[in-house]
């Protein structure tokens, strides 16, 4: 724990004049896809499975799309292995935000945006931690805030999460289908020290926070999630990334893992 908290006091020190980018792991910032660009990727994961000594491997193909500075939507589809490690097609998301404020200054700027998202899966869940990237079928509506200082960018989140597979017969007493979301991202843009051209590679160092509360159990979890990323002639980007449970008062289906994702910008492609 110690160690991420110094991680956290040196991702907030650094004044230089140089913008970072808002381009978080596992959370998504007030800031859209460009308005008219096309940006594709492949999520991975691979995390311990809380009920055997097996991994979970997850495989999560998105497609995200501007359709104006202001609007953008965003399609995930979700496979996974099972026991046998047989990997299938488990459900999908579509994912929608629309950035409601813009405040700029010279060396800084502030957003706000309201999101939602609907998703699927064509299994039914038994465990109590609601996860709409690959687990739930259900919905989640949120708002999110992000302030970019020079080369740092922190952003936030509040949502309500809706579940709607859950196997009520199997929690019980425990069943929970609704909760409360909330994030915390902070990065850091680390090289390069002073910009000469768009060409450039970015190296981005951040943590994240991620937390669920049960709405009528109470119960809740708290993750920290420690990455570096790596920005590509200012168009293909690479995440690597680690996931830690602080603590965790429900059940889930896994609790710390690896995150590897790789993602492609084509600009103006609809203007």
């Amino acid at each position: 724990m110690r160690k991420f908290l110094i991680l956290f006091a040196v991702l907030l020190g650094s004044t230089a004049q140089v913008k970072a980018q808002e381009l978080f792991v596992i959370t998504e910032p007030a800031s859209n896809v460009p308005a008219g660009s096309i940006s594709v990727g492949i999520n991975q994961s691979l995390l311990n499975r809380e009920s055997s000594d097996n991994y979970y491997y997850n495989l999560a193909p998105t497609v995200s799309w501007g359709t104006t500075k202001n609007l953008m939507f965003k399609a995930d589809g979700f496979f996974s292995n099972d026991y046998s490690n047989s990997l299938a097609f488990r459900g999908a998301s579509i994912y929608t935000k629309y950035r409601f404020l813009s405040e700029d200054d010279l060396h800084s700027h502030f957003r706000m945006a309201a999101f939602g998202r609907v998703s699927t899966n064509n299994e039914v869940s038994i465990t109590e931690a609601l996860d709409l990237m690959g687990t739930n079928s259900g919905f989640q509506v949120g708002i999110v805030a992000t302030k970019l200082i020079k080369k740092v960018a922190i952003s936030a989140s509040l949502s309500g999460v809706h579940a709607t597979n859950l196997d009520e017969s199997m929690l019980g007493r425990d069943f929970n289908d609704f909760g409360t979301e909330y994030t915390l991202s902070v990065g850091k843009l680390m090289l390069p020290k002073v910009y000469t051209d768009f060409n450039q590679t970015n190296v981005n160092a951040m943590v994240e926070f991620k937390g669920q509360t049960l709405n009528k159990s109470g119960k809740s979890y708290l993750d920290v999630v420690p990455s570096i990323q790596f920005i590509f002639n200012s168009r293909a980007r690479l995440d690597l990334a680690y996931k830690q449970e602080l603590y965790s008062s429900l059940d889930r289906s896994s609790s710390s893992g690896f995150l590897f994702n790789f993602q492609y910008t084509f600009f103006n492609v609809s203007n």
